[in-house]
C-alpha cells in the first residue's frame, strides 16, 4: 500500500471513530406504512429534516447556488438541452455542484434523447417514462411526460401502459427485470423481442432502448438520492401525478435491515475482522411486495416485481459475473458503439469521468487520494449485482465503508424510492454535501454500468 493510500486509510479510520452509526442495531431500521420509505426509530413520529423550497430536501439552498461556475461549453450544452421557456431544473441545479461531470452527464442524454439514431423521439420519451415509473419517480415522469406532449407525442399513451404500442409494451418484460434483477436477462428475452412479426425490434433500436431504461433507472436512484424537490408546488401537479413528499413517518413495523452473508467468504476477505462483518446488508427490511398506488403507476406492469438479493439463504446460488469474462471495457463498449454510432464513446466518457472524479479532499482533510473510497463504492454496487473482480479484494470495502453508509448504498440503488432524508444525514456527517452528490453520481454510473453489462451480454449471447 503506498503512503498517499495509507494516509487514505487513516483519513476514513478517523472520521468513522467520530461519525460511524456502525454500531446501531439492524433493529433500528423500519419501513414507514404510509410512504414505504425506510426509516429509523429516532424518526418515528417525527418528520424528517428536510428542506421545504430550492432544488434539494437535503442540501441547503444557498449551498447549491454558491456551487462553482459552469463553464462555457456546458452553457452551450444547457442552452441546448433546455428550450427557453424552462430554466434549469432542480436535477441539473444539483448535479452542476460537479460542472465536469455535468458537462459529460449533459453530452450523453442529449444524443440519447435528441440527436440520430434508431429510434423516434417520441419512443425515446416514452421509453424514460416506463423506466422511470419502474421506481416511482414521479419527477422523471412529469419532466418526459412534458417533453412527450411538447414534441407531439400520441396523448392516447399518456393514459397508460396498455394504451401504447404493444411494440412498446413488449419493452415491459426488459424494463422490470433490468431495473430490480437484472441478472435474470437471457438472450431469450432479446430473442423474443427481435422476433415477433411486425411488432420486432432491430439489435440497433433495441440496444437504444436498453441504454434508455438504463440511464432512467439509475438516474432515478439520484433523484430519490439526492432528494431532489419535485418543480413547483402542490402535493399533484396538472396531470394528476402525486410528488415526491416528506410524510411524518408512522412506523408500526420492526422489519429491519439485516446483515448479509453472501459474498463473505467468496470475494477474498482475509481479515478476521472483516469476516465477522458481513459484506452486504440484506433485504430483510424491505416489503418484497410493495403494489404502487400513484398515478405514476399507470405506466407500470408487474409492480410487485422488486429487487431481491442477488445470492439469499436457502436458495440455490446463481452464478457470478465475473468481470474478466464480460467488461463494459473489453466487450460492451464495442458492442454498443457497433450498434448505435457514438453513444459507447459519450457512455465510456460519463463513466471514466465520474470514476476518475476527484477534489482531494475528504471532509476537512486535503491532499487526499481517495482512489481506494471510489473504487470500493462503485465494486460494492456491482458486488449487489453479482458481479465479481477477481482481481479486487473485498475487506476493502468493510475497511472503508461504514454500515450506515451501506445502508444508504443498498437503498438508492436498489430502492431509490425508500431513501429517506435521515439515512443521507445519517452518513459522513462531516463532510460536504457535494461530496454525498459525488458518491450518488458513483451509485448512478456503477448502477447503469451493471444495467448495461447483463443486458449487452445477453444480446451478445443472442448474436453468437
Amino acid at each position: 500500500m503506498s503512503p498517499v493510500e495509507k494516509t487514505h486509510l487513516n483519513c476514513v479510520s478517523h472520521i468513522k471513530m467520530n461519525v460511524s452509526t456502525d454500531s446501531q442495531s439492524s433493529s433500528s431500521y423500519h419501513i414507514c406504512n404510509i410512504c414505504q420509505k425506510v426509516v429509523t426509530k429516532e424518526e418515528k413520529g417525527l418528520r424528517a429534516r428536510s428542506s421545504s423550497s430550492g432544488p434539494s430536501a437535503f442540501i441547503p439552498e444557498d449551498e447549491i447556488l454558491e456551487a462553482t461556475p459552469i463553464d462555457a461549453c456546458t452553457e452551450l450544452l444547457l442552452a441546448e438541452a433546455y428550450y427557453p421557456s424552462r430554466g434549469l431544473d432542480h436535477l441539473t441545479q444539483v448535479m452542476g455542484l460537479h460542472p465536469h461531470y455535468l458537462q459529460s452527464f449533459l453530452q450523453s442524454q442529449f444524443y440519447l434523447l435528441w440527436m440520430d439514431g434508431p429510434l423516434p423521439l417520441h419512443c425515446r420519451q416514452y421509453i424514460a417514462i416506463m423506466a422511470a415509473a419502474r421506481h416511482q419517480c414521479s419527477f422523471l415522469v412529469k419532466m418526459h411526460v412534458q417533453e412527450f406532449y411538447r414534441i407531439g407525442g400520441p396523448v392516447e399513451w399518456l393514459r397508460g401502459l396498455q394504451h401504447a404500442p404493444e411494440r412498446l409494451r413488449n419493452l415491459n418484460d426488459i424494463n422490470k427485470i433490468l431495473a430490480h434483477r437484472p441478472w435474470l436477462i437471457t438472450k431469450d428475452h432479446i430473442q423474443r423481442l427481435v422476433k415477433t412479426g411486425e411488432n420486432s425490434w432491430s439489435l440497433a433500436e433495441l440496444v437504444h432502448a436498453v441504454v434508455l431504461l438504463a440511464h432512467f433507472h439509475a438516474l432515478a436512484s439520484f433523484v430519490f438520492g439526492s432528494g431532489i424537490n419535485p418543480e413547483g408546488e402542490g402535493e399533484k401537479d396538472d396531470d394528476g401525478f402525486q410528488l415526491i413528499k416528506n410524510c411524518s413517518c408512522d412506523l408500526d413495523d420492526n422489519c429491519g435491515l439485516e446483515p448479509e452473508g453472501v459474498f463473505s467468504d467468496s470475494l477474498g476477505m482475509t481479515d478476521s475482522r472483516e469476516k465477522k462483518e458481513s459484506l452486504l446488508v440484506g433485504s430483510r427490511g424491505f416489503k418484497e411486495e410493495v403494489v404502487p398506488t400513484s398515478k405514476v403507476s399507470r405506466f407500470v406492469v408487474d409492480g410487485t416485481f422488486r429487487y431481491q438479493d442477488f445470492a439469499r439463504h436457502g436458495e440455490d446460488i446463481l452464478p457470478t459475473f465475473r468481470a474478466q469474462d464480460y467488461s463494459w471495457e473489453d466487450h460492451g463498449f464495442s458492442l454498443v458503439n457497433r450498434l448505435y454510432s457514438d453513444i459507447g464513446l459519450l457512455l465510456d466518457d460519463k463513466f471514466r469521468t465520474v470514476y476518475n472524479l476527484t477534489y482531494y479532499n475528504m471532509a476537512s482533510h486535503e491532499d487526499v487520494d481517495t482512489t481506494m473510497l471510489r473504487r470500493a463504492i462503485f465494486n460494492y454496487v456491482h458486488c449487489m449485482y453479482g458481479i465479481r473482480y477477481d482481481d479486487y479484494n473485498y475487506g476493502e470495502v468493510n475497511q472503508l465503508l461504514e454500515r450506515s453508509l451501506k445502508v444508504y448504498i443498498k437503498t438508492v440503488t436498489c430502492y431509490p424510492e425508500r431513501t429517506t432524508c435521515h439515512m443521507y444525514h445519517s452518513y459522513w456527517r462531516q463532510f460536504r454535501h457535494s461530496e454525498k452528490v459525488h458518491v450518488n453520481l458513483l451509485l448512478m454510473e456503477a448502477r447503469m454500468q451493471a444495467e448495461l453489462l447483463y443486458a449487452l451480454r445477453a444480446i451478445t449471447h443472442y448474436m453468437t
